[in-house]
């Protein structure tokens, strides 16, 4: 899966500020120029998909672009939200996994968590545990 989601820009009726938004998750942010609200999207976005992870369901697959920006997140919040759907699919608990990989259920519900510091390489066992490959790739800008 890849966490990448278009984001909608619109300008405020004075031109003070460009909101963005995405189609099917909550909040909104705004920044004076488009390239200041692009980048205040990657904090949305990662608040917003962290919603989805404390309420234990699945996050929204992203809409396609139709020539919108899009937004990613970071590579450890996307290996995060990976786990979460993994974890989902498997019908695996934070318990369950907890027992597995050898850690208590709090430590399992912060590694799904995308607002808490992990390490990649433990998530990446989990992953494994579920059948699953990380892989990361580096692609130019632009």
């Amino acid at each position: 899966m890849r966490y990448a989601y278009p984001v909608n820009l619109e300008w405020e009726p004075d031109r003070s500020a460009v909101t963005a938004t995405f189609d099917d998750l909550p909040g909104a942010t705004f920044g004076a120029t488009e390239g200041e609200a692009l980048a205040r999207a990657e904090d949305l976005l990662e608040t917003s998909l962290s919603f989805y992870t404390d309420d234990g369901v699945p996050a929204p697959r992203p809409a396609p672009a139709k020539g919108r920006p899009v937004v990613h997140p970071r590579p450890l919040v996307a290996a995060k939200m990976a786990l979460h759907d993994a974890m989902l699919s498997a019908g695996i608990s934070n318990v369950e996994l907890g027992r597995r990989l050898d850690l208590d259920e709090k430590a399992v519900r912060r590694l799904r968590d995308p607002l808490h510091r992990s390490h990649i390489g433990q998530i990446e066992v989990a992953l494994r545990l579920l059948g699953k490959r990380l892989e990361v790739r580096v692609l130019e800008t632009g």
